[in-house]
């Protein structure tokens, strides 16, 4: 019963949060991601490994996948995702842990300014 009404707390959680919102957890996700990524690389736990890599990049598709082109920052931002899902490409096939050092600050800045929008809007 309590795993029933913790899924419907969050079902309502969701719904009624902003774009903005949504799109900090987006990020939030791909962080922590990419985080477990990395610890599954410190552990040689290669199935954990695979599924957060492969989180990842379902997580900056979906990003790019949602982009509205009717604004310049758009296309910047699509460019931006396709370096991500590159080195994401990357990572997966190298299983390269410097790779997840370079990409997180790079997210980390993007969620930060994506917050910083949403606090003034």
């Amino acid at each position: 019963m309590n795993e029933n009404g913790y899924r419907q707390y969050k079902e309502q959680s969701v719904m009624t949060m902003t774009k903005g919102e949504l799109l900090l957890v987006l990020y939030d996700e791909l962080l922590k991601r990419l985080k477990r990524a990395e610890l599954a690389l410190d552990t040689e736990n290669y199935v954990l490994f695979e599924q957060s890599a492969g989180r990842s990049v379902e997580i900056v598709q979906y990003l790019k996948d949602t982009l509205n082109y009717e604004y310049t920052l758009s296309r910047e931002l699509s460019s931006l995702y396709d370096f991500f899902l590159y080195e994401l490409s990357r990572l997966q096939a190298g299983r390269k842990k410097e790779i997840i050092q370079e990409l997180q600050p790079l997210v980390k800045e993007l969620r930060n300014t994506f917050a910083e929008a949403e606090k003034a809007v």
